[in-house]
């Protein structure tokens, strides 16, 4: 499996890289927080660490650490704007459940 990201996600990505003027792409993984176990942790990549996943779609790198592939195999990562918020979302085949206020997941 891997991990996609919409047309949508796909444009954000390449345009946050291209105003930062560096980066090899976007970095996933996941970290133990929250009410509900775990959280999404996104942020941009400027070198591979060792055991570094990379998936490829649409143009766009996607690195992910070996701790966190397992929970973000099969992910689809999407950006909307709703309303006056925009922002990235996870659709992870691996989510068990979510807490009320969508900010933890567990698998």
């Amino acid at each position: 499996m891997a991990i996609t990201l919409t047309d949508s996600a796909a444009d954000r990505v390449k345009t946050f890289l291209a105003k930062r003027g560096k980066g090899l792409g976007l970095r996933l993984g996941v970290r133990t927080t929250g009410c509900s176990g775990m959280a999404y942790v996104i942020e941009f990549a400027d070198e591979l660490d060792e055991g570094d996943t990379v998936f490829e779609d649409k143009g766009v790198k996607v690195i992910v650490n070996p701790k966190s592939l397992v929970y973000l195999e099969g992910t689809e990562l999407d950006f909307a704007r709703e309303g006056l918020n925009e922002g990235f979302k996870f659709n992870n085949p691996n989510e068990k459940d979510r807490c009320g206020c969508g900010e933890s997941f567990n698998v």
